[in-house]
């Protein structure tokens, strides 16, 4: 299990990946656009392009009172990823060996802790999907799915470090093999959010900005 989820497994998701994420992008600047012809008002789009990436990243104050709280918790979630994917010793290494790019590791405490808040966040965010009757609504098999193959790779990696369940091999093979599920559906579902997100805000903050919208 472990050598077939870091070899042939892990291969066989890159490329999927690549390949996705760069089809994905082909499509989307191969999109027929129509020529705005009216005059700009503002010389700046570009900037307010960039300045919507950061607006949009908190929420407005006419709705802050009644998401806030579940913003955070999203924050969390990405922050804890983050921390445990970048800063634990192996991915870097996994990451030099790919990219050659490295960079200090963290304590194997702080990895776990940022993992396991990472994990209780999705769990939050999950219950407040399932509790929420608009947002049950407007739930499909790509919400669910993309949280399943996002909580997986945190949950065997936390239980490969304790020695939780199976055989350490095991449950290291269990993980690497959910991250190549991961790697694979990025491209395809809302995953893709994590590439597209920039091009998205940044476009549209570039649209209002010449039409002199306030961004």
């Amino acid at each position: 299990m472990l050598d077939f989820a870091r070899g042939p497994a892990f291969e066989a998701a890159l490329a999927i990946m690549t390949f996705g994420i760069a089809w994905r992008l082909a499509g989307i600047f191969a999109l027929a656009r129509s020529v705005d012809r009216s005059e700009p008002r503002s010389r700046f789009s570009g900037l307010r392009g960039l300045r919507i990436i950061l607006s949009r990243s908190w929420p407005r104050a006419e709705f802050r009172e009644r998401v806030l709280e579940w913003d955070i918790v999203g924050y969390l979630f990405h922050i804890g990823y983050a921390v445990a994917f970048l800063g634990y010793a192996p991915h870097i290494l996994l990451i030099r060996n790919l990219f050659g790019l490295r960079w200090p590791g963290l304590p194997g405490g702080i990895i776990a802790f940022a993992a396991g808040v990472s994990a209780a966040s999705l769990l939050a965010l999950l219950g407040h999907r399932l509790s929420s009757p608009v947002l049950r609504q407007l739930s499909n098999f790509d919400d669910y799915f993309t949280w399943l193959v996002t909580f997986a790779p945190l949950v065997t990696g936390l239980m490969a470090y304790y020695g939780i369940g199976a055989d350490f091999q095991l449950m290291l093979g269990l993980h690497i093999f959910s991250a190549d599920i991961l790697f694979v559906w990025l491209p395809f579902g809302k995953l893709m959010h994590v590439i597209l997100l920039v091009f998205s805000r940044g476009t549209t903050g570039a649209a209002y900005g010449r039409r002199g919208a306030p961004v």
